[in-house]
């Protein structure tokens, strides 16, 4: 799927109902530079994302956080001198949901 950054979050709920292991697949292909790992049995999609010094890094990660307030979907954002990690997963569904997706593919345009 490689217009999943042209997409909007949905209201996400308790019940929500995480991606299939296909779909997880599918969606992938539009989002390759990210991993998905388990932390405390969950699975969550992750990036690193690397800069010349601590100034860059630190504007890309105020970027990401005006993108979680937009869409109403909060990721993990750490920052450090020249590096910053960015971890997606719905807290709600205890996993992967399709806004996850989404945000990871607006997070890449946020470098453009």
């Amino acid at each position: 799927m490689s217009n999943l950054h042209e997409l909007k979050c949905e209201a996400c709920h308790i019940d929500a109902p995480k991606v299939t292991d296909l779909e997880l697949e599918e969606m992938l292909e539009g989002i390759s530079q990210w991993s998905v790992i388990e932390r405390n049995g969950i699975k969550q999609l992750e990036r690193e994302f690397t800069f010349k010094n601590f100034k860059l890094a630190w504007a890309f990660s105020n970027k990401i956080a005006e993108l979680a307030e937009e869409e109403f979907h909060h990721p993990t954002i750490t920052l450090e001198w020249g590096k910053v990690t960015v971890c997606w997963w719905s807290h709600s569904a205890k996993g992967l949901h399709k806004n996850d997706f989404i945000c990871a593919a607006k997070t890449d345009r946020c470098l453009e």
